[in-house]
């Protein structure tokens, strides 16, 4: 596993200290920081995550040669499976955020800076915000005794696992198992407020859409589903 781990009650934002030790040219590659709680937790677009005691608020700096586009899906695939492997059942909605039941329980927010990239993952575990405009849940509901500290080490060999495909140049089995948990995938969803079949993600990472007799290629716009 070989993680380098800085462990905090609360600071906040991990995401942003992880920002800091590049800046300061003391991040070092498979480094992980991880918090109780966050008082200023964001996610995708800035938006605020609500960070409570007892889930996961962790972000992961790995050195690069240069940016994968199709790395959040490797992450999406080892978040669910971290859950499957729990005895839980997670959908992924394009292109990372982890789904329970429709809900939301994970999400993860991926940045670069300089030769290294951040992979900021939160998971509700123990408790699951009140958010306008969308459900959320969290994995407590579900499975009893997961801890953050049981979850976070499931996580790690899940990331290398899938991430290891990637440095390989291999997307074929991450692609694969992406659309084998995708949500909503043969279905209409709303892409840029209007009607839309997903179809599938193809090999260089685009999201493929059909609108009547039209094919469209999405690559960083929201979906609804």
């Amino acid at each position: 596993m070989n993680y380098k781990l800085y462990s905090f009650e609360e600071i906040p934002s991990t995401q942003e200290y992880a920002h800091e030790l590049i800046a300061s040219g003391t991040a070092t590659d498979r480094a992980v920081i991880i918090a109780g709680a966050q008082s200023a937790g964001r996610g995708r677009y800035r938006r605020t995550w609500i960070s409570k005691p007892g889930n996961l608020y962790a972000s992961f700096i790995y050195k690069i040669e240069k940016r994968e586009p199709r790395l959040s899906y490797a992450v999406a695939v080892a978040i669910a499976e971290t859950m499957i492997s729990f005895g839980i059942d997670p959908k992924i909605k394009w292109p990372n955020d982890i789904l329970i039941d429709g809900k939301k329980v994970s999400g993860t927010l991926i940045e670069y800076s300089k030769d290294f990239v951040i992979v900021g993952i939160g998971v509700n575990i123990k408790s699951n915000p009140v958010v306008a405009g969308y459900e959320t849940t969290k994995l407590d509901r579900y499975k009893r005794g997961i801890t953050r500290d049981k979850f976070l080490v499931a996580l790690m060999d899940r990331l290398d696992e899938w991430a290891a495909h990637l440095s390989r140049g291999d997307f074929a089995p991450v692609r694969a198992r992406w659309m084998e948990l995708a949500a909503g995938l043969d279905s209409e969803i709303k892409y840029q407020g209007k009607p839309a079949i997903l179809c599938e993600i193809n090999p260089d990472g685009a999201l493929v859409l059909r609108r009547g007799n039209d094919y469209i290629l999405a690559l960083g716009d929201e979906i609804s589903i």
